[in-house]
This record gives structure tokens, sequence and C-alpha cells, in this order.
């Protein structure tokens, strides 16, 4: 088995592309931007007003100014209340109120403690509802590091470590592995984490297991790891289920391996993990032999990761409703996720946002959007024929207005 940390989410792709080698892998999410400008684009020139020197090269380096002129200044609403009506223009600048002259507010006159949409409404609003009472036990060591009291937090716990508190051990190796409230030693933390993951801590399963997979302060033990990686898993860890189903899929190549990975998959999905939830929906749309309602929900969980901001899934999903797969069609809302994953800088989905500009699939058709997000594909070195046939039978203009917004393109964080 590799030594290779699991926990890395984003290389499990090379582990699941092995299960699903004769299988396709596609990628679900709704957009409501429908705002299709591009970086330094606005409305197309005229033919007739290119430059003198149309014949600018791609690697020509452009001035650096994204700057968007904010244009005139507002025009004065006279709308806007700002004195009274009936006063002067200067009136509240030569105005002076003599020595006991003040304004006195009226005893009957109280603020105003606002109109709710209920009361607007002439609806009652509803009682809160009761606060349920904590019954739980408190832990003061934990409170004192939720407001950033490590030291307080430190010392509140290391009494409990030293007698074996699986939780308070856990803090003690969190706060020295981080330095937080203590010099950072991550030697003690490494000490701290397998005592807590003996006693039963989740958490420091899987700190642990990843330590003794890079033998980062303890020895390196690969099948320790392991062992520690599948009971932080099966005792509900999201990211120890996402990674023991890693595990399963690379030890176990093919469909079986991925048939024994799903189910973990599938918890640390409902987690909230992304490369989880991206896993799944792959898994639910190729997999045979799966109840069709899981198969129902492989768009679901696509959607579910790439509103999470995983850019892999953002493009899936671009194909997925462009393509209609796992639902129905919808070309504008493919074309919306599209363009998200092209500007988070995922380079397919940036090849891919040109050929929907040519073919005016999801939007209008636009050739200097198309060559611009070819400039960006082509400079992260993806090259594509068919594009560079397009981008050389364009005007000399267009090319030139597409260089200065690849110019411009800042990838979106």
């Amino acid at each position: 088995m590799s030594l290779t940390p699991r926990f890395r989410h984003r290389s499990f792709l090379a582990a699941l592309a092995v299960g699903l080698t004769a299988l396709p892998l596609l990628a679900v999410a709704q957009s409501s931007n429908n705002d299709t400008s591009l970086p330094g684009i606005t409305t197309q020139p005229d033919k007739g007003s290119g430059p003198a020197d149309s014949g600018q090269s791609d690697d020509v380096t452009q001035p650096d100014d994204t700057t968007v002129p904010s244009g005139s200044a507002p025009a004065h609403d006279d709308s806007v209340m700002t004195r009274p009506l009936n006063a002067e223009a200067g009136s509240f600048k030569s105005e002076k109120i003599q020595p006991g002259a003040e304004p006195k507010a009226d005893d009957g006159i109280k603020p105003s403690q606002g109109v709710g949409v209920f009361d607007r409404m002439g609806a009652k609003l509803p009682d809160l509802p009761p606060e349920k009472p904590f019954k739980g036990k408190v832990d003061d060591a934990y409170g004192a590091f939720q407001r950033g009291y490590y030291l307080t937090a430190f010392q509140k716990a290391l009494p409990r470590a030293q007698l074996g508190d699986p939780a308070a051990q856990t803090l003690l190796a969190e706060l020295m592995s981080q330095g937080l409230g203590v010099k950072r030693d991550t030697k003690d933390a490494a000490f701290w984490y397998g005592k807590a993951a003996e006693g039963g801590d989740a958490t420091s399963m899987f700190k642990y297991a990843l330590l003794l997979m890079e033998g980062r302060d303890v020895p390196r033990d690969e099948k320790k790891a392991d062992e520690w990686m599948r009971k932080a898993a099966d005792a509900g860890q999201a990211s120890a289920e996402f990674n023991w189903a890693q595990s399963l899929t690379a030890d176990n190549p093919g469909i079986k391996g991925l048939q024994m990975a799903l189910p973990y998959y599938e918890k640390s999905a409902e987690q909230g993990i992304a490369d989880a939830q991206y896993a799944v929906s792959q898994l639910y749309l190729n997999l045979p032999d799966l109840p069709e309602e899981k198969k129902a929900q492989a768009r679901e969980w696509l959607s579910r990761a790439a509103n999470a901001g995983y850019d892999t899934a953002q493009l899936d999903m671009g194909i997925w409703l462009i393509n209609g797969i796992g639902g129905k069609q919808d070309l504008e809302n493919g074309f919306n996720w599209m363009k998200v994953a092209a500007y988070r800088g995922n380079v397919v989905a940036q090849n891919k946002l040109a050929h929907l500009y040519i073919n005016a699939l999801g939007t209008k058709q636009d050739p200097v959007a198309a060559a611009t997000w070819y400039v960006i594909s082509r400079r992260a070195g993806l090259k594509d024929p068919e594009l560079e046939d397009f981008y050389q039978g364009i005007e000399d203009f267009q090319q030139k207005a597409a260089i200065d917004a690849a110019n411009r393109f800042r990838r979106a964080q």
C-alpha cells in the first residue's frame, strides 16, 4: 500500500479513475448568475475601428490595468432629502444656537422600535421558541479554546489529559501542534495524539494515522496508519471516511474496490466533504446494479460539491447540464457553471467555455470572448487545433482585443 498521504483530497481522482476506466467520467448545481462578461471585454469593436498595428503577438505583455472607469459622477437626485423643505441652502452652516436655547425633546415622543415584516402585514410577531436547556457536560477547556484563550485552555486541559481524558489530550495536541498559547512542539503533540487515539478520540485517530503515514515525529508505520485510519472512519470521522475509501479503491482496483469504498464515500459526503460528494456523484452515475433512486441523486451530489467550490465538480456540472446527463438539459446554467470553473482557474473549463461562445450554447455568440478564453487556456498549456484554426480565422482587431482581455485576466479566489 502506498505511503503517499491520502489526506490530500484532490489526489483521489487518480484512484477513482482506476475503477472507472471503462466508464465515462462526467460530472450539479444551479447558478443564478447570468453575467456573461469577460475581463477587459466590453462591446465588440466595429471592423473599421481596428488599430493601425493589428498584428500584435500573443506573447506581448500588456500593462496590467484592470481598473474599470467609474464614469461621470451620479446626477443629483432631487428626491433625496438632505435638509428640511423650508430651509435655505446654507442654513445649517450659518445657524447658531444660543446657550439655553437648544431644542428639547417632547416627553411624549419615544424612540421607534422599527417595523418588521409581520407588522407591515398586520400580523403579530410569533413568540421565539424556548431555548433548549443544555444537559451535556460543560467543557471549560474547550470553551476557553473556542474564545481564543489558548493558554487558559492549555492549563485546564493538562491535568485532565494527564488523567487519561481523550478529549483533553486531543486539545493539548492541537495547541502544541499549532503553537497556540504555548511553544510549538510537534513531538509532544504527536505523543498526545497517540494517547488520545488509544483512548478512542476519532479526531486523534485520524491525525495520528497521518503522522504514521508520513513518519513525522513518530516512526513511519504503514500498517498502523491504515489501522488507525480505518478505526477513525468506523468512528464517523468525516475526513477519515473519505481517506479510507481512497485506500480501498487504491488497494482493490476495479469495480470491487469502488463498491467497497462507496459506503465510506457516502458517509463522508453526508458530513460535507466536497471531494466525497463528487466521488458519490460519479459512482452513482456509473456503477452498475445500483438502485434507481441512487442514480437519480447523482446530479444532486455533484451540485453539492460544485456549490462547495470544488472546481472539477463545477466543470462537470457544466458538462452534465449542457449534455443533459443525470437530468434535463439546461444550456444556460451549464454555461454559467462552466464560466465559474473557468474563472476559478480550471484550464479544461476555460477551453470548453471558448467552444460554448463559438457555438452560442447557453450564451450569445461572441468571437472575442471565445478567443480570450482560448488564449488563456493555451497559455496554461492546453492545445486545441480546432480553436487555433478559429483564432487564426478571426480579424486582427479581434485577436488584439482577446489578447488584451487575456492579459488582464485574474483568477477568481
